[in-house]
């Protein structure tokens, strides 16, 4: 989400409302008395859920939805398997870990293969969300380091706690950042020379830790979602966070990966996202579809980083890595390993791609088509030539897709860029839909 998404592609008018049904205003009137101003609904015409299955949401009609949009749900809604390991777990125990429980070393010990390198060696700290599991790395960032700044990208998102929400602008221009937090602009591989980016971003990186150690703040970390989701999703080119890394500790900082969005598989070609830019970054945070829908998340961190933070001060987190949640958590994991979902993740997203690209022989409206694996972004522009964002015309797509029951959204600072971001069982049969349902509202009228 950002703060162009929300304005458009999620905002309601008293037009809109108008056009709704008695039924679904009347909804609408009471979820808003109910919840308040701050909550937002997707889509013009919003949709009903009652019950998913697989890449598919039903509303209470048995209008069947094709789900494009979400990541939380990895390896699809209700998969039996993660049902099951979450009602069992649940009929057994539900506690926490302040207890020994051989569930949690089973999956920390399996999470730790997943990584290379020194962060298997690292240890597993878990939350409930990827919020709680940012806001733990800074933490301890902050307390290792003894200094407060923290870098990002433009449009970040790293969670809605009162810290990390400090250092998450997409939540919109008057939402406060914090006075120690600095940005850089996200390698943005549609307009910037590709053999550039990289160098750019160091460079303004470089610029901004000498902007917070002149102010006295100094710098604790750079955190970064290697696929820059809410900046507009750059998954290309790789390696251009190196050198960043380099800058980022030379200066006495630490590089934290952020991979709520971009882990488990997601790319395709890498089962985390920090891998494919060939670093090893100091933490690494997971969230999101760590658990299949169930909340659970975690912080992975190196030894030297915790043991000063562990020595100063406990930690304990109630909910996180509870029974139930790592019953989900494990449940999961072993489920995208044996369905081989990474690497249907990497031939279905290059069908999607594939896809696209043919379509923007046709429509100029597509200026560029980018990600890894099921993480794409199909960039609308108004004029190739000088590559003005589109953002009405991705709103109209949005919502156009949701007409013909294919829900994705849109993202990018102008919330011009349609993302496309499954569940990773997303099939070649499901991807041929989706483009089929593209084509037919791009055909459409303006």
């Amino acid at each position: 989400m950002n703060k162009a998404q929300g304005k458009m592609v999620n905002a309601f008018t008293a037009g809109d409302l108008e056009k709704l049904d008695p039924q679904t205003r009347q909804t609408i009137d009471r979820r808003a008395k109910l919840l308040g101003p701050a909550y937002r609904l997707f889509y013009q015409k919003p949709v009903e859920v009652c019950r998913g299955s697989g890449v598919h949401l039903y509303d209470s009609a048995g209008n069947e939805y094709l789900d494009a949009y979400n990541n939380v749900v990895s390896v699809g809604h209700a998969h039996p398997a993660v049902v099951r390991a979450v009602s069992e777990q649940m009929a057994t125990l539900c506690t926490h870990t302040r207890y020994l429980q051989e569930g949690i070393l089973h999956y920390g010990e399996k999470l730790q293969k997943t990584f290379d390198g020194a962060v298997r060696e690292y240890h597993v700290m878990f939350t409930c969300t990827g919020s709680e599991a940012n806001d733990l790395a800074m933490r301890m960032a902050q307390h290792h380091t003894g200094r407060r700044g923290i870098i990002i990208t433009s449009e970040a998102y790293h969670g809605n706690s009162h810290l990390t929400a400090g250092f998450s602008p997409s939540l919109g221009e008057r939402s406060p950042l914090g006075t120690w937090v600095r940005r850089v602009p996200a390698p943005d591989s549609y307009r910037v020379p590709v053999e550039e980016l990289g160098y750019r971003m160091a460079a303004h990186v470089a610029e901004q830790i000498a902007d917070l150690e002149r102010r006295g703040e100094g710098l604790a970390a750079f955190i970064v979602d290697s696929l820059f989701s809410s900046d507009g999703i750059y998954a290309q080119p790789t390696g251009l966070l190196a050198p960043v890394a380099e800058i980022v500790r030379k200066a006495g900082g630490l590089f934290v990966a952020d991979e709520v969005q971009s882990g488990f598989g997601r790319s395709g070609d890498r089962f985390w996202g920090y891998q494919r830019h060939g670093i090893c970054p100091d933490i690494v945070t997971m969230g999101k579809p760590m658990g299949n829908g169930f909340p659970v998340a975690a912080t992975v961190v190196a030894p030297e980083i915790v043991q000063g933070f562990g020595r100063d001060m406990r930690y304990f987190n109630t909910f996180g890595g509870n029974s139930v949640a790592i019953a989900a958590a494990q449940a999961t994991l072993d489920v995208n390993q044996s369905e081989g979902l990474q690497e249907n993740a990497l031939r279905v997203g290059q069908v999607i791609q594939d896809g696209v690209r043919q379509l923007s022989k046709r429509f100029d409206v597509i200026g560029d088509v980018r990600g890894a694996g099921l993480y794409i972004g199909v960039e609308l522009v108004t004029d190739r030539e000088i590559k003005t964002p589109a953002a009405e015309a991705a709103t109209r797509v949005v919502n156009g897709l949701r007409e013909r029951r294919v829900l994705i959204s849109a993202t990018g600072p102008d919330s011009n860029i349609l993302k496309i971001r499954p569940p990773l069982v997303f099939s070649a049969a499901d991807a041929d839909r989706l483009l089929t349902e593209l084509e037919a509202v791009l055909s459409g009228p303006a």
